[in-house]
């Protein structure tokens, strides 16, 4: 079954952090990104750019309407996902566990519809 896990990262967590902390956590999601390959459970992943980036659509009665920025505001900023390959939602939960981008935020886990 393949899962997605979705790093939410707090901002106020990130301005605390020093560049040390940043730079361990980097390393540590690299070295657990390529132990999911060995694995077998890894099959993407990728950060986002700043929330600051975003452009937000909907459509409504037909018209398209842009606002700027995520689509609702929040503490947390979506900051990138890990597609995964798991058994079960526990084996996913346990890999997103070992993940270091945890103690910036948090990670969602959640399976995907499969179509």
């Amino acid at each position: 079954m393949r899962y997605l896990c979705l790093f939410y990262i707090d901002q106020t967590l990130v301005d605390a952090a020093s560049k040390e902390e940043w730079a361990e956590i980097n390393r540590e999601s690299l070295a657990s990104n390529e132990e999911l390959q060995r694995s077998g459970h890894y099959l993407a992943s990728n950060a986002l750019a700043d929330p600051k980036t975003a452009k937000t659509l909907r459509v409504r009665a037909g018209k398209a309407s842009w606002t700027d920025g995520p689509f609702a505001e929040t503490k947390e900023h979506l900051g990138g996902f890990l597609l995964i390959e798991a058994k079960n939602l526990a084996e996913a939960m346990e890999i997103a566990q070992r993940d270091s981008l945890a103690r910036m935020g948090a990670i969602e886990v959640r399976e995907t519809a499969g179509f």
